[in-house]
C-alpha cells in the first residue's frame, strides 16, 4: 500500500512540474521580452528544450524561443523568455 501511495504522489509531482513549465513559441508578437536563459550539458535537442524550458520557468517566463543551439556530443542552446 505505502508503494502505491509513494507512486501517484510522484506522479503527481511530474504532473504539476509539467503543467508549471514554459512552453516554446515560434512568433514573439504580443509577448512581453523579459530576459534571456541558457543551459548546457544537454545530450540531445529535446533535452535541450526541456532544460530551457525549466530554466525558463524558474525566471517566471510563460513561454521561450530558442535563439541559438551548438555542440557535437553535448548541446548548448539559448532562449528568449516571454511573460
Amino acid at each position: 500500500m505505502k508503494k502505491l501511495m509513494l507512486a501517484a504522489l510522484l506522479m503527481g509531482f511530474g504532473s504539476y512540474n509539467a503543467a508549471i513549465a514554459a512552453e516554446p513559441v515560434v512568433d514573439s508578437k504580443g509577448k512581453e521580452k523579459i530576459g534571456v536563459v541558457s543551459a548546457s550539458n544537454a545530450y540531445s535537442l529535446d533535452d535541450l528544450s526541456e532544460a530551457l524550458s525549466h530554466e525558463a520557468s524558474e525566471k517566471g517566463a510563460t513561454s521561450y524561443k530558442i535563439i541559438s543551439t551548438s555542440g557535437d556530443n553535448r548541446m548548448h542552446g539559448v532562449a528568449e523568455i516571454y511573460r
